[in-house]
């Protein structure tokens, strides 16, 4: 069973991460929209107490109306903090899950190999908007969402460090966003080509992140990796991390 108090300090850095335009309370429950970007993470309802449960349908309901008048499906993030009635609720009405992740964490108190693969040691990027180009064809995600990407890690407190790596007559092959808030950093948005996968370039872009980090002072790195991404989960096992809790979203439609 998952250390409550664990949870909320990693629910707390990860909001603080990866920031939603609009952020609303009920309660305990943190509401997330962002109108410029669909990721799931910026569009959910957070349960964070799992003792408050006064009026949860009207609660429930009351939400739908905020994200219908985002154009958003209501999803609410079940997280060990959630209360259990409300997850009974969820349960008896049928609602899907989807996105299963699991919140990461590996101790950063030994130094980290400071090469790349091509043996360069990489330091990150201040700009934004060059960080968002390698993101999105990297990852292959719509170039449509640049504006609203651009906005989010515009928006990050914290600071932000950002990976990208590259090579001649190709372009970006990998990239990774470093938040350190503290004694904590998380590593986000981390992807690799799909024509240089295999080549330990994940392994290398991941090491020069959390090396950035531990400079700065953070003695932990935490990371979210979805289930379902075997190759991922692989790579913070590999690299140390351990599972902590884990999350699903949950909705009256499928995601």
């Amino acid at each position: 069973m998952a250390d409550l108090a664990s949870v909320r300090r990693l629910e707390a850095v990860g909001f603080r991460a990866w920031p939603a335009a609009s952020t609303q309370y009920d309660g305990s429950w943190l509401i997330r929209l962002n109108a410029g970007h669909p990721s799931k993470r910026l569009n959910s309802v957070n349960p964070l107490d799992p003792s408050d449960v006064r009026d949860l349908s009207v609660r429930v309901e009351k939400a739908a109306k905020r994200f219908s008048d985002y154009g958003r499906p209501l999803l609410i993030r079940q997280t060990p903090l959630t209360p259990p009635s409300l997850v009974e609720m969820m349960d008896e009405a049928g609602w899907s899950h989807a996105g299963e992740t699991a919140v990461m964490l590996v101790d950063l108190a030994e130094p980290v190999a400071p090469e790349s693969a091509d043996g360069v040691e990489h330091v990150p990027s201040r700009d934004v908007g060059r960080f968002v180009d390698a993101r999105i064809r990297v990852s292959g995600d719509d170039p449509g969402l640049k504006p609203g990407l651009t906005e989010i890690v515009n928006a990050i407190s914290p600071e932000a460090g950002l990976f990208i790596f590259e090579k001649p007559d190709f372009g970006p092959t990998a990239v990774a966003l470093a938040v350190h808030d503290n004694d904590l950093a998380g590593i986000l948005q981390l992807a690799v080509a799909p024509d240089m996968r295999g080549r330990g370039i994940a392994t290398s872009i991941l090491n020069s992140a959390m090396r950035w980090a531990r400079l700065r002072g953070a003695r932990r790195a935490w990371v979210q990796a979805e289930i379902e991404n075997e190759g991922a989960a692989h790579l913070y096992r590999t690299a140390g991390f351990r599972e902590v809790y884990r999350y699903v979203y949950r909705g009256p439609v499928a995601p």
